[in-house]
């Protein structure tokens, strides 16, 4: 036997109907500022034309009549003016109410149809020559034969490669200023002007025995002197004031690296403006 059942065993237990507690409702419809909205808001106003859907997009009214004759397999050469305009018409109306201005040329392309349809409800006469009238499509048969090649020839055209929108146009900036270049002084002419300053030392010499302290620096700084007085200052005169004083071949030489420690320093640059001419020193203009 079951036990006596209590008043309070056929009371439901209470249940959370909180959003969080329902099954398949934890999803929130949106979230605002970063909280989770369960509920549209009551006063959330949306306009009536905020969302617009545009299936088709057409050019224009011979555009319209070329799609839906495409559409369909429809012969060109032969169309069927009562489905065709019937169509035309449905979508025009659909555009007539949102857009009256845009309208106004589809309207004038349905009064055609329309015109086309009724001239062929008509008997077909022949002309005073004996000859078939005209077919009242043909103009109209015409036109679309013209739009769709002008309309295939401007796909064509836009599948092409495009300047700014397929590829872009490489620039190079050149400076065309001229820029001034000094030769560089031969190797064998510096040997030779060199050898020609020892030659001339060697005969103005003193057989002078003395103990002297040489400082390429100082020499250095002697040359560099000479030379802000002077634009150019030829290379054999660099040694003329230790020539003719006597002072021997090892100031020469002292000098000659003195020199040449300028020039590895950028601080001189040794010219010459061309083989076998005089060749000049001057300060540097990196200096």
């Amino acid at each position: 036997m079951l036990p006596p059942s209590s008043p309070t065993d056929n009371v439901l237990p209470e249940l959370d109907f909180t959003p969080q507690a329902i099954d398949g409702m934890a999803e929130s419809f949106a979230k605002l500022y970063g909280e989770p909205l369960f509920a549209l808001p009551t006063d959330l106003y949306i306009p009536p034309d905020a969302l617009e859907v545009f299936l088709e997009a057409f050019e224009g009214p011979l555009d319209l009549l070329l799609y839906l004759i495409r559409k369909q397999n429809f012969n060109v050469l032969d169309i069927p003016m009562a489905d065709v305009t019937h169509q035309y018409l449905v979508y025009v109306d659909q555009i007539r109410s949102t857009d009256l201005e845009l309208a106004s040329e589809y309207l004038l392309m349905a009064a055609m149809l329309i015109e086309i349809k009724s001239r062929m409800l008509l008997p077909v006469k022949k002309a005073d020559t004996g000859e078939e009238a005209e077919d009242p499509r043909a103009e109209l048969v015409r036109r679309l034969l013209e739009y769709e090649q002008m309309k295939r020839a401007a796909q064509k055209l836009d599948g092409a490669p495009q300047l700014g929108r397929d590829f872009l146009r490489a620039q190079v900036a050149v400076d065309n200023s001229p820029a001034v270049r000094w030769p560089q002084a031969d190797l064998n002419d510096l040997r030779s002007a060199w050898t020609d300053v020892l030659r001339r030392a060697k005969l103005h010499q003193h057989h002078t025995i003395t103990r002297e302290e040489l400082s390429v620096r100082d020499y250095m700084t002697r040359i560099l002197r000479s030379l802000q007085d002077a634009r150019f200052i030829e290379f054999t005169d660099l040694f003329d004031e230790a020539v003719r004083s006597g002072l021997g071949t090892q100031v020469v030489v002292v000098n000659f690296i003195a020199l040449l420690e300028l020039s590895r320093e950028h601080l001189v640059e040794i010219t010459q403006a061309e083989p076998f001419a005089p060749i000049y020193v001057r300060i540097s203009i990196l200096a």
